[in-house]
């Protein structure tokens, strides 16, 4: 495997599991999808392809992306998902245990969510925006892979990429009331910026559920994609622009528990 210098490499030690989050560097797309894109839809679609050819010579797996909708369905992905790659699940979180196969899924400011079950017996990546977080789409990720690895949520390794920083996610009282923040105190996660709007902690929210959910080794979180234009895509910065792929896969070959 050979990453970008520039890509984002989780600081766990779990045997047998690979793990990177692209930056913007490192492909072939010109502005303002420059230059390592991974959405097709928006950008020449032979570019997006040569893209998502690098990351999967990079990572030496086939990464499988979804149609993510900011809902919470997890899938369980295999030999078949693999080989048709361009029919992309409709979900936003995936697990498999076959090696070979890496979970993978886009963003632009949203929050990437990686996992890693003791021994690689199973991986699984999740696209967290607000949506799916409130929704639970971390607690349904952290129950699949429990029950695809025969293990118990504390023995999971979770790691969270770049996304919208807690001083720049401007929200309004819908998403306090998503997740149940009351807007007279809605606690540390919610910062009052001015009437009608708080600045709110992705990374922070996505612990807190962690936590609830038994999971208690979490690393990650301190980029922001907003803050940083060199090195990450940002949807609410540039409206316009491309998509940085987080994945997680097992590594072919004998598996020690």
């Amino acid at each position: 495997m050979s990453f970008d210098p520039d890509w984002l490499v989780p600081d766990w030690d779990v045997r047998g599991v690979g793990a990177v989050m692209t930056s913007r560097r490192g492909g072939m797309s010109r502005p303002p999808f420059d230059s390592m894109n991974l959405q097709p839809g928006v950008d020449d679609p032979e570019t997006v392809a040569a893209n998502q050819a690098r990351l999967a010579s990079a990572i030496g797996a086939i990464p499988v992306f979804l149609k993510q909708v900011h809902g919470d369905r997890v899938v369980r992905l295999g030999a078949s998902d693999a080989a048709a790659r361009a029919a992309e699940p409709v979900a936003d979180a995936a697990v498999t245990t076959e090696p070979g196969i890496a979970c993978t899924v886009r963003v632009a400011d949203c929050l990437p969510v990686l996992f890693a079950a003791p021994g690689g017996r199973a991986v699984g990546a999740a696209h967290a925006g607000w949506r799916g977080l409130a929704a639970g789409v971390l607690e349904r990720t952290v129950a699949a892979l429990c029950e695809a690895a025969a293990c118990a949520p504390a023995e999971l390794s979770a790691w969270l990429g770049a996304a919208i920083g807690p001083t720049r996610f401007q929200v309004g009282a819908d998403v306090l009331e998503a997740f149940g923040a009351p807007l007279a105190a809605p606690g540390t996660r919610f910062l009052p910026e001015r009437p009608g709007k708080w600045l709110a902690d992705l990374p922070g929210l996505a612990r807190d559920r962690l936590g609830r959910a038994g999971v208690r080794r979490v690393g990650g979180g301190a980029w922001c994609t907003v803050a940083d234009s060199a090195r990450f895509f940002s949807f609410r910065r540039d409206g316009t622009t491309g998509r940085m792929g987080a994945a997680v896969w097992i590594a072919r070959g004998p598996r020690r528990g």
